[in-house]
């Protein structure tokens, strides 16, 4: 089993609405071999929402609201799941500051990269749960 971004599963629950559909993802949820989640939905988060990027190890809007509890909650949320589910592998959305899994965005709202993980990826990692993101397939 596997625990997978629900955006990538075709859920819009990124923080415009949409979704980042992988019909490879969508597949395996299908075949009842994946479990899609949301971090940000599951930590009380709305959708849509503000774009959210991790700053000085704080998840903070670029107005400067800080969400790193709701994120933070979500994470706890969804890694509860992959463990009850016995989940060894995920397949998470790229540059995410839920899922984003060795690049994320920065924290300027430039689009610009850096090296780090999103909290729910941190925490899958931190419980030796193997990590790909949707640019890996």
């Amino acid at each position: 089993m596997k625990i997978v971004s629900a955006c990538l599963a075709g859920v819009n629950c990124r923080y415009d609405g949409k979704s980042n559909t992988v019909d490879y993802v969508v597949d395996l949820v299908k075949r009842q071999e994946a479990i899609p989640v949301c971090p940000e939905q599951l930590g009380g988060l709305t959708t849509p929402r503000k774009p959210a990027e991790i700053i000085n190890g704080k998840v903070c809007t670029a107005e400067a609201v800080d969400l790193t509890d709701q994120f933070t909650r979500g994470a706890n949320e969804a890694l509860n799941i992959a463990k009850l589910a016995g989940c060894k592998e995920a397949i998470l959305k790229a540059k995410s500051p839920s899922c984003g899994y060795g690049r994320i965005y920065n924290g300027t709202y430039s689009g610009t990269l850096t090296k780090g993980d999103g909290l729910f990826a941190k925490l899958l990692s931190d419980n030796g749960i193997d990590i790909k993101t949707e640019e890996d397939l």
